[in-house]
């Protein structure tokens, strides 16, 4: 069994290897001295378990070097995330340390929007993914296999938002808004929403005009 999971782990690609290994190691990292250690677990068990399968689940469909990026890049923005939680991740004070000014004064914001660019990232990493899938495993045509990668990312952001709902019965006051982020803005959900529809009709576009070919059939 032992010889077996070593087997499924060196068939994989080098690279694929590095980036596993980069997001397994962010997690570890991002538990050093978590300031959040209520909330934590509902971030980052999803990855974890994700990080364990993914040997076994790329071992009996392959994908290209290029899907599995995108897919550990939008889990190495949620594990920061989870790190700090959305609503505190403090951006403002790298940018303070790397340009001398904050983001938020710069632009005039009034909240923290970590949150908005991790929702519009996941529209934007998973449609490549997707499309590749569904290409190599389900033999959809090209056009057919946009709209429904398109159509993926709304459905899993709209699960999304109504798991964070559910959570929000279960959880006490300051851990929901730790975890939801909503920071008293009614229409978070509707704006999270669009920006992954956004990053993903951002993504289709780039797929439509450039045409990778490790997005067809092999």
């Amino acid at each position: 069994m032992g010889r077996s999971l070593i087997n499924i782990w060196t068939d994989l690609p080098k690279a694929q290897q590095v980036w596993l290994l980069i997001c397994a190691f962010c997690v570890a990292l991002a538990h050093i001295n978590q300031p959040f250690p209520d909330v934590a677990p509902l971030h980052h068990i999803p990855t974890v378990l994700l990080l364990i399968a993914a040997p076994f689940l790329l071992k009996k469909w392959p994908l290209s070097n290029g899907a599995l990026a995108c897919i550990v890049l939008f889990f190495l923005l949620h594990t920061l995330g989870g790190r700090y939680t959305y609503t505190n991740t403090p951006y403002d004070a790298w940018a303070q340390a790397l340009i001398g000014s904050d983001l938020s004064s710069i632009f005039g914001w009034t909240r923290n929007h970590y949150d908005r660019l991790v929702h519009f990232s996941f529209g934007f990493l998973s449609v490549y993914p997707a499309l590749q899938i569904l290409r190599r495993y389900a033999a959809v045509s090209r056009t057919l296999g946009i709209y429904v990668a398109v159509e993926f990312v709304m459905g899993i952001s709209a699960i999304y938002e109504v798991i964070e709902w559910l959570l929000s019965l279960l959880l006490a006051g300051d851990a929901v808004e730790a975890y939801n982020g909503q920071q008293g803005d009614p229409w978070d959900a509707q704006k999270d929403m669009a920006l992954a529809f956004l990053g993903a009709m951002m993504m289709s576009a780039l797929v439509i005009i450039r045409r990778p070919e490790d997005a067809t059939v092999q």
